[in-house]
């Protein structure tokens, strides 16, 4: 059972290094990453931050959450990336919060890509 969990982390943490990358690429102007390092730690630390604080924000936004029927998780994703800014320091930046709130929005469409069109489908052979 924890290799099975482990290993869904550990994919989880690889894939948004990918999307974090790709966007630092793409994105320049607004996302500024000094390298795959970088990445890789953002994408733990992200990772960590998604395990432990989002769930209490969310629980906290429930009401704002229901009343934008949904789209407000978008603005705690953003939150969570600026915190993961914050904490990597010039390693890791964001332009501000309609920056990370961009990003936020691309991480999630481009998760949802990955997960129902690639990792679904290799999980069922």
């Amino acid at each position: 059972m924890f290799k099975n969990w482990f290993a869904k982390t550990l994919l989880n943490v690889i894939i948004n290094m990918v999307i974090l990358m790709t966007l630092a690429g793409y994105l320049h102007t607004m996302v500024h990453l000094s390298g795959i390092g970088a990445a890789f730690a953002a994408s733990l630390i992200l990772s960590f931050l998604n395990l432990f604080i989002r769930p209490v924000l969310l629980l906290f936004s429930l009401p704002a959450t229901v009343l934008t029927l949904g789209f407000f998780i978008f603005v705690i994703n953003a939150l969570m990336l600026m915190l993961t800014a914050s904490i990597m320091g010039p390693a890791f930046e964001l332009d501000g919060f309609g920056s990370a709130l961009i990003v936020a929005i691309i991480m999630a469409i481009c998760q949802m890509i990955i997960q129902n069109f690639i990792i679904k489908p290799l999980r069922r052979e």
